[in-house]
């Protein structure tokens, strides 16, 4: 998609952190983090939301189901044996401020409710 960073950092246009790779995920590290682990785990084709990424908007449910899978295991390997976050902000309302669906891996220190 034209204009969208994650595009660009997915074809290596622009430089990031890449922490993970493997055939169609990507996960980077957060430029802002707000723990001392922060990964963006997303797929490396664009999706604007995860709605879009789910069978019912037919999309792919076994990539949603690795996005899932992968933030899991990226969590625990990055400090979360004691627990870690995973959280998917959609729409503005949301929180969502990059347009292409992303999970965020918070880890390594004790997360408070409600977060913000």
């Amino acid at each position: 998609m034209d204009g969208c960073i994650f595009c660009k950092i997915a074809s290596g246009e622009v430089p990031a952190k890449v922490v993970y790779r493997a055939g169609d995920l990507l996960a980077i590290e957060d430029l802002n983090p707000q723990a001392p682990a922060h990964l963006l785990v997303m797929p490396v084709k664009h999706y604007e939301a995860l709605w879009d990424v789910t069978s019912a908007n037919h999309g792919d449910e076994k990539l949603a189901a690795r996005l899932l899978e992968i933030a899991a295991r990226l969590g625990r390997e990055r400090g979360g044996a004691q627990g870690y976050r995973i959280v998917v902000n959609t729409g503005s309302d949301g929180g969502q401020t990059v347009g292409h669906v992303h999970l965020h891996v918070l880890a390594g220190r004790r997360m408070t409710w409600p977060p913000g």
